[in-house]
C-alpha cells in the first residue's frame, strides 16, 4: 500500500531457508520432487516448501529441459538439498540406502507421461521414475503425478498412458482445470495427496462426520440469532483427518470461516438445516465416528416473524430451547463413536473435567474447554476426556485436531 511507513520487517526466529512446521504428517519422510520441462516447473520451489511445512525432506530431480523454466538455485534454496541434474556413479536414480518414501511429479508433461508408460528411461527424471516403478511394485514407495498441458494434447494416447500408470499403482492427482488446460493444482492439494499416500493405515477408509460453525435461528426473513464461533476448529479437525487417510465430511455453518474447496463439506444455513442434514447423512450408514464441534443454537424464537420487521421497533422475543441434536443422534445411533464438545465459562478446571466426565455415560469422548482458556486466533486450550485415561491437554486449534486424530489412530489400531 502507498501508506507503508518504510519500517523494516519484524525479526523472525526462522533462518533464511527454514519454513514454519504446520503439521507432522510427513516428518521423517523423504520426497523426491521430479521436475520436467514445462512452464509449470516454475511453481516447483513453492511446492517444495509446502511439503517441508508438513515435515518432509525434499530433494529435486530435474530434466535438462526443466532448467529452462526454473533455476537450479531456486530449487536448491527451496529444498535445502543438492539438485540432481545428472546421473553419476553414485546411482542417484536408485536412491541407495536413503530411499524415498514418495516420488511427486506435479507437472508431468505429455512427453514424460508417455515415456514412463512405455518404459523409456532416457534422462534423470524418466530413469529415476523407472526405478521407482520397480519399488512401487514391491510396496516400497509411492508415485504421484499430475498431468500439466494444453487440453489439445489430452488425446487417446495420453489417456491410455495414464490408465496404464494407474493400473501400475501410480496415484494420479487431478489437475486444476482452467483456460482449456490441465494446470498444476494448488500446493495444498498436492501436499494433501502425498500425506494421504503415506498415511498410516489406521484411518484409511474411515468415514467420519465432522460438524462445525454456527447454526443460526431466524428472527424474521432477514435477521437471525447466532454465536461468535466460526468453525475454524472443525475445519482443522477435518483437514487433519483427511491428511491422515480418513474420509471426513464436514457439515459447516453458513457465514462462518470458509472451508477450503478441496475439503469435502456441506454448508448449512440454519439450525433446522443442520439438524436435518446431520440426521440424513447418518441414516445413510457407513460412518466410523461423529465429531460434533458445531456451535449448535440452544434457543430459538417461539415464533419467526413474517417478512422484514421494520427498523426502530422494540422486539419482545420469547426464546424456547432447541432439540439437542447430539442426544437425538445418540438415541438413534447407539453404536456410533461420538466425540462431543463441552464449553463452559465461570468454572474451575476441576469443575470443567467433572462436567465432562458426567457426559461419558452417553458419549465416548468429550473435548472440554473453558472461556478463560481461550484467546484470540488459534490460542485455545482444551482437554480430551475419556473413561480410561487421564485428561489430555491439547493446545491450539491444530493441536486439538492432531490430538483427536491421534486418539482415533490409537483406538482403531488396537486388535
Amino acid at each position: 500500500m502507498s501508506d507503508w511507513d518504510l519500517t523494516p520487517p519484524p525479526p523472525s526466529e526462522l533462518g533464511d531457508r527454514e519454513v514454519p512446521l504446520l503439521g507432522d504428517e510427513l516428518v521423517g519422510r523423504r520426497v523426491a520432487l521430479m521436475v520436467c520441462g514445462g512452464i509449470a516447473a516454475m511453481k516447483t520451489p513453492l511446492i517444495a516448501r509446502a511439503l517441508r511445512k508438513r515435515g518432509a525432506e525434499v530433494q529435486a530431480f530435474v530434466s535438462r529441459q526443466a532448467l529452462r523454466y526454473v533455476t537450479e538455485d531456486a530449487l536448491e534454496w527451496s529444498t535445502t538439498q543438492p539438485v540432481v541434474r545428472r546421473l553419476s556413479a553414485r546411482a542417484e536414480h536408485l536412491s541407495g540406502r536413503r530411499s524415498f518414501d514418495a516420488y511427486l511429479l506435479p507437472q508431468a508433461t505429455y512427453n514424460t507421461i508417455n515415456k514412463l508408460a512405455c518404459g523409456i528411461a532416457d534422462g534423470v527424471v524418466t530413469t529415476t521414475l523407472a526405478s521407482a516403478l520397480g519399488r512401487l511394485a514391491r510396496g516400497q514407495t509411492q508415485i504421484l503425478l499430475t498431468p500439466a498441458m494444453h487440453g489439445s494434447m489430452h488425446n487417446a494416447i495420453l489417456t491410455d498412458s495414464l490408465a496404464k500408470l494407474r493400473r501400475l499403482g501410480v496415484t494420479l492427482v487431478a489437475p486444476r482445470e482452467a483456460y482449456g488446460k490441465h494446470n498444476v493444482p494448488d500446493e495444498e492439494v498436492l501436499v494433501l495427496a502425498v500425506c494421504r499416500a503415506l498415511a498410516p493405515p489406521a484411518l484409511a477408509g474411515r468415514r467420519v462426520l465432522v460438524t462445525g460453525g454456527p447454526t443460526p435461528v431466524p428472527i424474521d426473513n432477514v435477521r437471525r440469532i447466532t454465536t461468535r464461533f466460526r468453525g475454524k476448529l472443525s475445519i482443522a479437525i477435518a483437514e487433519t483427518l483427511l491428511r491422515r487417510g480418513a474420509d471426513p465430511l464436514l457439515v459447516h455453518g453458513d457465514g462462518a470461516y470458509p472451508p477450503p474447496p478441496w475439503l469435502p463439506h456441506r454448508v448449512v444455513h440454519t439450525y433446522d438445516d443442520y439438524r436435518s442434514e446431520v440426521h440424513r447423512l447418518l441414516r445413510q450408514g457407513g460412518w466410523s465416528a461423529g465429531i460434533f464441534a458445531a456451535a449448535v443454537a440452544d434457543y430459538r424464537p417461539r415464533q419467526v416473524l413474517p417478512g422484514k420487521t421494520p427498523s426502530g421497533r422494540t422486539l419482545d422475543l420469547q426464546l424456547v430451547p432447541t432439540a439437542k441434536v447430539i442426544d437425538e443422534v445418540r438415541d438413534e445411533h447407539p453404536e456410533l463413536l461420538m466425540i462431543t464438545f463441552k464449553y463452559q465459562e465461570g468454572v474451575s478446571h476441576d469443575e470443567l473435567i467433572a462436567i465432562a466426565r458426567q457426559r461419558l455415560d452417553r458419549y465416548q469422548v468429550v473435548i472440554a474447554n473453558r472461556g478463560e482458556e481461550m484467546g484470540a486466533g488459534d490460542e485455545h486450550v482444551a482437554w480430551l476426556v475419556t473413561g480410561d485415561q487421564p485428561p489430555q491437554r491439547l493446545e491450539g486449534k491444530p493441536g486439538i485436531a492432531r490430538g483427536i486424530a491421534a486418539y482415533l489412530e490409537e483406538l482403531w489400531s488396537r486388535p
